[in-house]
């Protein structure tokens, strides 16, 4: 299943409640779920980014609408990199010679 990178902000609205973060999250990932997206790790980072995430999904779609779904209540905005595991990349090569 791919997996993709997420770096999460979040919004004055999220800042404001921040407290709920981890429930916030705990909603989300049941959501995500029910379309077949899981979060395999959540981070709560200093930086740049507020959060980390690492999530699987089936497709780029799947990943893209489950994303949007959540950040379109308002708390976070999302930067999503698609990831390669060593085997997925060995065929990206294999492909590219």
């Amino acid at each position: 299943m791919p997996t993709y990178v997420t770096l999460i902000n979040w919004t004055e609205q999220g800042v404001r409640n921040f407290k709920d973060t981890v429930d916030r999250y705990e909603a989300a990932q049941e959501t995500m779920s029910k379309a077949g997206v899981s979060f395999k790790e959540i981070y709560w980072t200093v930086g740049p980014y507020d959060i980390v995430g690492v999530v699987e999904a089936p497709d780029d779609e799947t990943a893209t609408a489950a994303l949007l779904a959540t950040a379109g209540q308002g708390n976070i905005r999302t930067t999503t990199l698609r990831a390669f595991s060593a085997s997925e990349m060995r065929s990206v090569i294999e492909k590219a010679t």
